[in-house]
């Protein structure tokens, strides 16, 4: 997956490690299918917490008061997630990663239509806060279940000299999950009246979500039930270990793969949750058409997480997301600027930012985590992922617009860079203790 000292969990996969007869393409398959029906049941959500939820369950209050509000319950779902990933690996160990998977995205499924159905503020009153707060905890604890461990099996089965190329595979879903969510949000609010739009046509996406987890259920689940891929994960080691003993054993790898990818995962809100809530806010631009604007973005998104993978194998990852990191913290310069300067910077701010995000979010995932030994690696990636998430995306929109709110734009700037110093910190630690040990 990468040609450098810090990942030689990957490198060191040996011959009889590679055998198997599945392909990589059929892994990747089900690892993309996946990972675009979380992100488009998560850009969902993000979208209406900004032009829906503070209208709907915090009417009582002005608009940038409920929005801080929503992006405030927006984050529960990452306060969640590592709970749900306890939980569902005690069910994974006792009865397998098919009933894990589909008592998770039921679950998930659940809390999602319950939020297509959600009454407002002005119908029961403060109980509509408390539903939404309970359905966003479920949706992060059956996100934390929903780990396939397929992304590490891709990796481990990738052919020598592609691995980069494989690893940003997963990191599509991101990308084409906006896309889809930003296009029918617009598609929505550009063809109804604002009444209509408030009143039912918000609820839309979320049962389109729904019927997608359904469909990525069924393909998953072909996957992950064979005899073939049982037999794989049990081959490769990969089998769910016991979060305490995975956290005694590899606890410094956890923490330096849950902070390597701070700048990618800043970033990551900062041109697609953040900038929404700023414009609809504080600007007079039409919400549909940013919307498109995003969606355009996104597709730029999309294709700089392929160079990626072009990139990572020419040069190794560690270096690619290295310089990433630097190019975020110069991007953190002048992003504030442009987000401020009318339509044109608007879309500048956000082809930019795409193209940097896809450059770095495309091989963030596992930056670090690839160093587990085969019997933690199932457990520790999705920890890793669980506080990676945490601590650089679950609070990034609250955290960006507060501060931008306060203290301007600027602020918002100053965040970004946080998470670029941290990244390059946490590649700098790994590969010193990486020598170390070497």
């Amino acid at each position: 997956m990468v040609h450098s000292s810090t990942m030689t969990a990957d490198d060191s996969v040996g011959p009889e490690a590679r055998h198997g007869a599945v392909a990589p393409g059929e892994i990747a398959v089900g690892v993309f299918i996946g990972r675009t029906s979380e992100f488009f049941d998560f850009f969902v959500y993000a979208i209406a917490s900004v032009i829906v939820f503070p209208r709907l369950v915090f009417p009582h209050m002005d608009a940038l008061t409920g929005t801080l509000w929503s992006f405030a319950i927006f984050a529960l779902a990452f306060v969640a997630r590592p709970v749900g990933t306890a939980i569902f690996m005690a069910v994974d160990r006792a009865y397998g990663k098919g009933v894990k998977m589909t008592i998770a995205l039921f679950l998930l499924g659940t809390a999602t239509v319950a939020i297509a159905f959600l009454p407002g503020y002005e119908r029961i009153g403060a109980a509509a806060i408390w539903f939404l707060a309970l359905a966003r905890i479920a949706q992060g604890i059956a996100l934390g279940g929903t780990w396939d461990g397929l992304a590490s099996l891709l990796a481990m089965n990738a052919p020598e000299g592609r691995r980069g190329w494989y690893a940003m595979i997963p990191q599509l879903g991101a990308p084409a999950g906006l896309i889809v969510a930003s296009a029918l949000f617009a598609f929505f609010v550009g063809n109804l009246s604002a009444e209509d739009f408030f009143s039912w046509g918000w609820r839309y996406p979320f049962f389109v979500a729904f019927a997608i987890n359904v469909v990525a259920l069924f393909a998953r689940l072909r996957i992950v039930s064979t005899p073939e891929y049982r037999e794989l994960f049990h081959n490769r080691e990969l089998q769910p270990a016991r979060i305490s003993a995975t956290l005694r054993a590899e606890s410094r790898t956890v923490a330096l793969g849950a902070f390597a990818p701070l700048a990618s995962f800043a970033l990551f809100h900062m041109v697609t949750v953040f900038p929404l809530s700023w414009v609809f806010l504080f600007t007079s631009e039409g919400i549909a058409r940013f919307l498109v604007i995003e969606a355009v973005s996104a597709v730029f998104g999309l294709g700089a997480v392929f160079v990626s993978g072009i990139l990572a194998d020419r040069i190794g990852r560690r270096s690619l997301l290295i310089g990433s990191a630097v190019a975020i913290a110069a991007f953190s310069g002048f992003a504030p600027q442009l987000l401020d300067a009318g339509p044109v910077g608007e879309a500048i701010f956000m082809v930019l930012g795409f193209v940097l995000l896809g450059l770095s979010f495309g091989q963030s995932s596992g930056a670090v985590a690839s160093s587990f030994p085969q019997a933690y690696r199932y457990t520790g990636s999705a920890i890793t992922s669980d506080l990676a998430w945490l601590f650089g995306a679950g609070f990034a929109p609250l955290a960006a617009l507060l501060l931008s709110a306060n203290f301007g734009l600027i602020s918002a700037g100053a965040y970004l860079l946080s998470g670029a110093i941290c990244t390059i910190l946490a590649l700098w630690l790994s590969e010193r203790f990486a020598a170390k040990a070497g």
